[in-house]
């Protein structure tokens, strides 16, 4: 997926660092929130993107800790990265709301199996508003953060009080 590849390219250009240091960099920088990776696909990505010359994995030790791979771009990496930025940045925007499966049957479910679907939705949106908040708030007092990611966290909270206010007109018509 050119996406996790672009993450990856993304992570090493900033510097080398090992697949379990990527991931850790995901979790911290909440990315899995807002793009699908997961930790295996990080774990392959790394091994297929090395496949295709655009990094490069030195095997190293530090102290008694075994040993552990750490990436760095190469120069076709570098030309890897940008060729994906701006092909990615040219694709049509789409988004992608799993729960909108939920939504198109719910007129398929009796009224009160609806309102419990629409309200598990609503709660799911209640804490992940809650979760963002919280985590702009503890990112904006840290000045290693670059302003880019903090864009993408404020870009997510209000996309998400958007669908507050549209989960209150869904439960005018279906609760």
């Amino acid at each position: 997926m050119a996406t996790i590849d672009l993450i990856v390219l993304g992570i090493l250009k900033k510097g080398p660092m090992g697949a379990y240091d990527i991931q850790k960099l995901v979790d911290y920088r909440n990315i899995s929130k807002w793009v699908r990776i997961s930790t295996p696909s990080i774990y392959k990505k790394a091994i297929q993107l090395e496949e295709k010359g655009f990094i490069k994995g030195n095997i190293v030790r530090e102290g008694k800790m075994p040993e552990k791979v750490v990436y760095s771009l190469t120069q076709a990496g570098e030309r890897e990265f940008e060729r994906l930025m701006l092909a990615i940045a040219a694709e049509p925007i789409r988004i992608f709301l799993d729960f909108n499966a939920v939504v198109v049957n719910l007129d398929s479910l009796p009224a009160e199996l609806q309102k419990s679907c629409v309200e598990s939705i609503e709660k799911n949106i209640s804490s992940l508003k809650t979760h963002l908040e919280e985590n702009i708030q503890e990112k904006e007092e840290i000045s290693e953060i670059p302003e880019t990611g903090m864009a993408v966290l404020r870009q997510q909270f209000v996309l998400v009080e958007a669908i507050e206010k549209w989960i209150a007109s869904l439960k005018e018509k279906f609760c």
